[in-house]
């Protein structure tokens, strides 16, 4: 979330998944319980409590026509507005071949006026996930604001992200306190060496911005 300082945008508050999947694409879970750093009802980035993800349902959804497992936790980045959050988690486990990868994800921060300290350019790179494969070689998949993730407050009226979906809206306490939505992405990567096992999945921050990123639910499609 942006300060009480931010700009206040108003947006229309609402609730909802977008829905549709196809059972036979082969979707399987990457857990990142083990890895998780924050609770999804926990208030996030050091706001008053209400500031969380309580809204958001648990369990396997569909949300952007994918699959996902959403637990009690996410993994949360550190940024220059955010420093008590690891810049990296490094050994997400994977085990398997497969075809493509589902992110579900936003980022604290980003949003607001230009002039606004927590404000983030469009194109601004602001992390990566890197898939480490079985052979010991690695792929990079950038995290790029304004274009995979944007603030998961709403300042931006929903400004469209080309290279995701939108995968979630919702709202807590405090988003409602400034008449705001909340907004999760699904990013889709289509892997380059489909018959590599992928081994592990780091995921990181350029942690040069005020945006910090998060991670929901990662979901692998095998087909």
């Amino acid at each position: 979330m942006r300060s009480a300082l931010a700009t206040i945008t108003f947006c229309a508050a609402a609730g909802f998944a977008i829905a549709g999947s196809d059972d036979k694409q082969g979707f399987t879970y990457i857990d990142l319980q083990p890895k998780a750093n924050q609770k999804l009802n926990d208030s996030f980035h050091g706001d008053p409590e209400g500031n969380n993800l309580a809204e958001l349902p648990r369990g396997e959804q569909t949300m952007a026509k994918v699959k996902f497992k959403i637990g009690d936790g996410l993994i949360q980045l550190a940024s220059t507005l955010l420093k008590d959050k690891p810049a990296k988690v490094e050994g997400i486990v994977v085990d398997r071949k497969l075809k493509k990868l589902h992110f579900l994800h936003a980022t604290g921060f980003g949003g607001g006026s230009p002039d606004d300290a927590i404000h983030v350019k469009d194109d601004t790179p602001i992390g990566a996930y890197i898939v480490h494969y079985d052979d010991k070689t690695t792929e990079k998949i950038p995290i790029v604001y304004g274009q995979h993730v944007r603030d998961w407050w709403d300042y931006d009226r929903s400004k469209e992200t080309p290279r995701s979906r939108l995968a979630w809206q919702g709202s807590n306490e405090a988003a409602k306190r400034l008449k705001c939505q909340l907004l999760l992405y699904c990013t889709t990567w289509e892997n380059p060496h489909a018959d590599k096992r992928v081994v592990a999945i780091d995921y990181q921050s350029t942690n040069d911005t005020p945006a910090a990123p998060f991670c929901i639910a990662i979901t692998a499609q095998v087909k």
